[in-house]
Formats: structure tokens, C-alpha cells, sequence
């Protein structure tokens, strides 16, 4: 699926000229409006870390795994940085700068953050969820920065998008679903409706076998569903084996249907040590029949 990875941004040099990188800092700066909502692919180089991140331990293999990701699919989520003169400081994003940087990439895809940008940002995302053009990954993204960044809480990002609350809560939850499949909802090549039946399965090993099942089966999306249940609740291919019924109850079962002229059926357990007797009738009539000789 690598040659259906899309670009997320566009670089700086393509909407900044390189004095004004410099020297837009703040929303009020001239210029601003270019970087506040959009994703710009900044250069490795000009990144530099949080100094008070709380994170100082970063798993060697969970990054190495991570870059094989990163260079298979590129980076699926922007990491956020804060404009610092002609540098950017981390936000949030560590171990995909780190990974990227580990996979040889050149420039990762960003938001930028600026001083006093917080309503301008909030107006800027807003006004992107509106977008015809954006993939399901992309409007997920734009939530996520609407909770984390502006504060909203869902209540409220329901009331200024104009979206139910479930709607907001299942956009948001593509983003815990594998890079492989959150790929392959920005390219097209299954539905968002295919993601969330492969998020309901709890099991990592569950999605990505749906997954592939989806993909080789072409499946649709209430295919989808129907499989993400059965993977749920499989069926078991072997029932318990029914005890074999003896020569003693089959002769029971006639007795008991001669003297009451209806279908007995004697059912035990697969020790043979319990079980009930089962007797049909059709109507009122023979039920009454069978209750008769009970009252004797």
C-alpha cells in the first residue's frame, strides 16, 4: 500500500518566504493565517524538544517498529509544534520524531501553534470540519485537535460543528485503529464504515484479520459487520456430544407415548445421570389428555 500514501502538507518554503518564517511568531504577525488550521511538512533539522517533557524513556524497539511504519506509510498523524523564531518546539509528537528521524526522513508533517493563536486556530478548524474534501483520518484529526488543543469538550464540539455527539465519539476512534488502516481510509481503498466494524473488535489480532478479510474479499461494509461479530461470538464448529439414547429409554419413550398418545422424547445428559422427558401435543385437547393421567 505504499504507493497509495497521500501527502498531509505542504512544505514551508511553498507558503512562507524564508524572512517571514522567521518572524511570524505570533497570530497577530502578518502572514499567521498561513500556518494556523493548515499541515506544513517541516524539515527534521529545524525541530527541537520539549525540554520539560514529562516522557524521557522511549522504547528502542517500539521505535524501530514504529520507523518500519513510518517508512512503509509515512507518518499518519501530525505531530504539533510551537513556533520559536525560525525553530519549532515539540508539543505533542515525540516518538514520531523520533521515528522519523530513525527512518531517514527528511520533513514531517506538522501543525504549528503560535502565541495568541487560540481563537484563530479554533475559527480556522472549525471551518475545516466543513470541508467536502477532507478523508474521515483527516475530520477525525481536526476533532482531536478541537478537544486537546482548544479545550472543547464533546457537548460543545457537537454544538459548533453541528454533529451528534456518537458521530464525534466514532470519527475519533478511527484514530486508535492500525497506520496500515488508517492508510488505507485516506486513500480510499475501504470506507470509513470498514473501520469502525474493525475498531468494535477489541483484539489487535481480530482487526487486522478483518482487515485483510475486507481487503481480499472485497467485502462491504455489512459484510464487514456481519464478520466483526462472528469473529466476536465464533461459532463453535463442535457441540457437545449427545449421550447416546439406550435400549432402556427408547423402550421407556414407546411405553410412555402408548399410554399417552402423544410423542415422547427422552433427553440426558452426556453422563447419562440426568435428564427430562419431553412430551408434544398439537392442541388443548391432547394436552388435556396427557394432564388426565396425571390426576388419576
Amino acid at each position: 500500500m505504499k504507493d497509495k500514501k497521500r501527502a498531509m502538507g505542504r512544505g514551508l518554503g511553498a507558503i512562507l518566504s524564508a524572512e517571514s518564517k522567521a518572524t511570524v511568531n505570533s497570530a497577530t504577525d502578518e502572514g499567521a493565517d498561513k500556518f494556523v488550521g493548515n499541515i506544513v511538512e517541516v524539515s527534521l533539522e529545524d525541530i527541537y524538544p520539549n525540554a520539560s517533557q514529562p516522557r524521557t524513556y522511549f522504547d528502542e524497539k517500539a521505535l524501530n517498529d514504529l520507523a518500519q511504519s513510518i517508512k512503509n506509510l509515512g507518518v499518519i498523524q501530525p505531530i504539533t509544534l510551537r513556533k520559536d523564531g525560525d525553530k519549532f518546539e515539540i508539543i505533542s509528537g515525540e516518538r514520531r520524531f523520533r521515528a522519523s528521524k530513525i527512518a531517514g526522513l527528511d520533513t514531517i508533517p506538522a501543525y504549528i501553534r503560535l502565541v495568541n493563536d487560540q481563537e484563530l486556530l479554533e475559527m480556522a478548524l472549525v471551518e475545516n470540519i466543513q470541508r467536502e474534501d477532507l478523508d474521515a483520518i483527516e475530520i477525525a484529526l481536526t476533532y482531536q485537535r478541537l478537544l486537546e488543543e482548544i479545550g472543547m469538550t464533546q457537548e460543545n464540539l457537537s454544538q459548533r460543528v453541528g454533529k451528534e455527539r456518537s458521530t464525534i465519539t466514532n470519527s475519533i476512534r478511527l484514530l486508535r485503529l492500525d497506520p496500515d488502516v488508517q492508510n488505507s481510509i485516506r486513500s480510499g481503498e475501504i470506507s470509513a464504515g470498514h473501520g469502525r466494524a474493525i475498531i468494535s473488535l477489541d483484539d489487535p489480532q481480530k482487526q487486522q484479520e478483518l482487515f485483510n478479510r475486507i481487503i481480499k474479499n472485497n467485502l462491504s461494509v455489512r459484510q464487514a459487520e456481519q464478520e466483526s461479530n462472528l469473529l466476536k461470538n465464533p461459532v463453535t464448529a463442535e457441540k457437545k456430544p449427545k449421550a447416546p439414547v439406550t435400549n432402556q429409554f427408547k423402550k421407556a419413550e414407546k411405553n410412555l407415548a402408548d399410554i399417552l398418545d402423544v410423542k415422547v422424547e427422552i433427553k440426558t445428559s452426556a453422563n447419562g445421570k440426568k435428564g427430562k422427558i419431553v412430551l408434544d401435543f398439537k392442541n388443548e385437547e391432547e394436552l388435556e389428555n396427557i394432564l388426565s393421567h396425571f390426576n388419576k
